[in-house]
């Protein structure tokens, strides 16, 4: 398969761009298309690297706003957990194709998910052409018998796409909380085993931090180095309390923090606080952007969640100067955080996972493209995204939307979740 795209700029020169067997072969202003290849008119945009969301539960879509506006163990435990105990493997199919869907629309090439069926997951996240880290949930705090189930669920997974193009496997422990030691433990060793990632919720709460000193002695990220999960294949969602010395540690120990900026702040979660980004790297800790789930965000555009970061930061360090444009695009792009195996850059040799996105936007009208990309632009001002070289979304056409749509909607109408939606 090979692509051109003709008529973009780049770093504001104008190039042409040749892609071959999912990666970028060629690219400058006296490259041309070849016979054969498939041609992308580029004209009035710029090529920019595609974004990595590094913490969702895509299928939580079918429940986008149908609990808001509650508190976290409410939402979590009275409205959310009993639906997803009714969901199966074609709620969560269609419910990854449409998040799928709004992520290539608003330019994520590649998302790391935490969510129920995973087979399902995989299988809309092929059909959809985008790329996935996908985590098997491992929790056993509710029995032993499920922890034992969810684990051979878990290694069958793995098995099951290891030479998959598009869908890393993963482990996911939901949390210090709702796994045990024993399941952690286990985690660490099978991670190391076959070098694996890692996918754990932490310190999103002050209560998890107060249990946990309570129940271990140490506070949560001491306790999961305590059991081997603090490595560098450890993604950390959230961390919202974690202090200076539990930072210094995950910086020594390599792991990956995702901040969840707008699911923190509708949950109400940090009392004030937010991520302790500026802190976090100056250690030097490596740093993603997520969205969370559609339940409590409740969109998955990265481009609307990388101003938020951007300008809470700069809010909780009172430095307009904290996080300037081009770092906040840094992170959102994966470039700060190696396993989210983000590329940061365009260029000859790197995998073909890119954006082309509209520059005669309104919103791109005038000004530095990174900083009105990080504080002026949404999702909309993306016109084609392009994964592992082949053209997932072309000006604003995704195929098949409109079905992908409908079977989601029916399928939210039949958990209840759809509030007043119809079925056109």
């Amino acid at each position: 398969m090979s692509l051109t795209v003709v008529g973009a700029t780049h770093d504001g020169e104008a190039v042409t761009v040749r892609v071959e067997d999912g990666a970028i072969v060629s690219m400058g202003g006296d490259v041309e298309p070849l016979p054969g290849d498939e041609v992308v008119d580029g004209t009035d945009t710029a090529i920019v690297p595609g974004l990595v969301n590094g913490h969702t539960h895509a299928a939580m879509t079918l429940m986008r706003g149908f609990a808001d506006d509650l508190p976290l163990k409410e939402w979590l435990e009275d409205r959310i957990w009993p639906i997803e105990g009714r969901l199966d493997e074609d709620d969560v199919y269609w419910g990854t194709r449409l998040a799928c869907a709004e992520m290539l629309r608003t330019g994520t090439v590649r998302f790391w998910d935490m969510y129920w069926h995973v087979h399902a997951i995989a299988r809309a996240v092929g059909d959809a052409g985008i790329r996935a880290t996908v985590a098997t949930p491992l929790i056993d705090r509710f029995g032993d018998d499920v922890g034992e189930s969810l684990k051979s669920e878990a290694l069958g997974f793995l098995d099951a796409v290891a030479d998959d193009p598009l869908v890393t496997g993963a482990l996911g422990p939901h949390a210090i909380y709702t796994a045990s030691e024993r399941m952690l433990r286990w985690t660490a060793e099978i991670s190391a085993q076959r070098d694996v990632p890692v996918h754990i919720h932490l310190s999103e709460s002050e209560q998890e931090v107060a249990d946990c000193l309570d129940e271990h002695g140490v506070r949560p990220t001491e306790y999961l180095d305590r059991v081997g999960l603090l490595t560098p294949r450890t993604l950390l969602a959230h961390c919202i309390f974690c202090n200076d010395d539990e930072l210094a540690l995950i910086a020594e120990r390599g792991s990956t923090i995702v901040t969840n900026p707008s699911s923190n702040l509708k949950l109400a979660m940090g009392g004030g606080l937010v991520f302790p980004y500026v802190a976090a790297r100056g250690h030097g800790v490596s740093v993603g952007l997520g969205t969370d789930g559609a339940a409590s965000n409740n969109a998955l555009d990265l481009l609307a969640e990388v101003k938020l970061f951007a300008l809470i930061q700069k809010h909780a360090a009172a430095d307009p100067a904290a996080v300037p444009a081009h770092e906040a695009w840094e992170v959102v792009t994966g470039r700060l955080a190696g396993l989210l195996g983000g590329r940061g850059r365009v260029a000859v040799g790197q995998p073909a996972d890119f954006l082309l996105v509209r520059t005669d936007a309104l919103e791109l009208t005038p000004g530095d493209l990174v900083a009105n990309l990080v504080y002026a632009a949404s999702g909309s001002v993306v016109d084609t995204t392009v994964v592992a070289g082949e053209v997932r979304m072309r000006h604003r056409h995704i195929p098949g939307e409109p079905d992908i749509r409908r079977e989601a909607l029916a399928r939210a109408r039949a958990l209840g979740t759809a509030g007043d939606q119809d079925l056109r």
